[in-house]
């Protein structure tokens, strides 16, 4: 059995569950490549919702029945670093891990593109591991291609 997802705006009220979902599945994001204690990476997110409330954005949160299920943090006025071009930028998504493989993150990123396109971005950018098979499927599925690659090579 299915059970219907919305997708709405958060509030400030979201911000704790944007913060324990996205420092619990914090494993997805992470490189073997860079190895370092979880602590700091739990900062680092932080960080990183730190920075994408102090700015243009949008937060979207899945929710299923009256349980908030993922996420999208979507920061609109964050043009692309080398062109300069108009884009969405997709700083972070999560799903709770006990609710993947039931097209949630698919919902989200399509909501998220929804909105790019309504506030008139030409294009919408992301950034995952190499390791991340999963979500390099669903964006390869939703059109996303390589632009740039980042190399990294241990001293």
């Amino acid at each position: 059995m299915t059970m219907p997802i919305q997708i709405r705006p958060a509030t400030d009220r979201d911000r704790a569950f944007l913060l324990s979902l996205g420092t619990r599945v914090l494993g997805s994001s992470l490189s073997s490549l860079r190895s370092g204690p979880i602590a700091l990476a739990e900062q680092s997110y932080e960080r990183l919702l730190d920075i994408v409330f102090s700015q243009s954005h949008l937060a979207l949160v899945a929710w299923a029945a009256a349980e908030p299920v993922g996420f999208v943090l979507l920061l609109d006025e964050m043009p692309d670093e080398v062109t300069l071009t108009p884009q969405g930028f997709i700083a972070y998504m999560a799903v709770e891990p006990r609710f993947s493989r039931r097209g949630i993150a698919r919902l989200l990123l399509d909501a998220a593109q929804d909105e790019a396109r309504a506030r008139g971005l030409p294009y919408l950018s992301l950034m995952v591991t190499e390791e991340n098979l999963a979500a390099r499927a669903l964006y390869e599925q939703a059109g996303f291609q390589t632009e740039r690659r980042l190399l990294v090579k241990r001293l």
